[in-house]
């Protein structure tokens, strides 16, 4: 089984679990090993798919303010966390391959392992959806049809970006590629580079 093949299995089990009570408080029940890659696959789709719900939410025309704000500081502290489990994914790539030596002309690739393996948490929590969108028997045979075109989008993508991530991971292991993880730096959570946050707390 490739590392897609298995990182694709784990996505689906993370979004059809989380789909037993379809509730963004549901606590998770992570079953793999915490120190194995696939405890940080199931995590990582696990936050990518509460989120895709809170992101549901927050769009309601009829929201609570006070309800809406509160859900972005969720969501804001959800994107911290899918950002921190991706870089932490990478440090396991980088651990991985430690040991190769890159050839000479070995090159680096536009994007890290783990930014990839994001989309394609992404793109499995796509695919859920519109396969739901396709099945909906309430809705006109056009929305159907025309969720049914996109689904098949959707799936090519999912072959594509599988193989082309087995591919990079094959070379980063041959040596003809190489890896760096750099942080993403992120400054708008971080108190001491947001100026309204450090300019809110200087006033005080």
């Amino acid at each position: 089984m490739s590392f897609t093949e298995k990182a694709n299995k784990i996505f689906s089990q993370a979004i059809n679990d989380y789909h037993l009570t379809d509730n963004v408080d549901t606590p998770i029940r992570n079953p793999y090993d915490r120190d194995s890659i696939d405890y940080k696959l199931y995590l990582k789709c696990w936050i990518d798919t509460v989120q895709w719900h809170y992101e549901d939410i927050i769009r309601d025309p009829h929201i609570n303010p006070e309800e809406a704000l509160a859900l972005k500081r969720r969501i804001d502290h959800s994107n911290q966390d899918r950002t921190d489990l991706v870089e932490d994914i990478d440090s396991y790539f980088r651990q991985e391959y430690s040991e190769v030596n890159p050839l000479p002309d070995a090159r680096l690739n536009t994007e890290s392992p783990a930014w990839a393996i994001d989309r394609l948490s992404i793109l499995a929590l796509k695919i859920y959806h519109m396969q739901e969108q396709v099945q909906r028997t309430e809705a006109s045979e056009e929305h159907r049809q025309k969720c049914q075109f996109k689904l098949n989008v959707l799936l090519e993508q999912q072959v594509d970006l599988s193989t082309a991530i087995d591919q990079l991971l094959e070379d980063i292991q041959e040596g003809r590629k190489y890896m760096k993880v750099y942080r993403q730096m992120k400054m708008y959570n971080d108190p001491a580079t947001n100026p309204v946050l450090y300019k809110a707390a200087g006033s005080k």
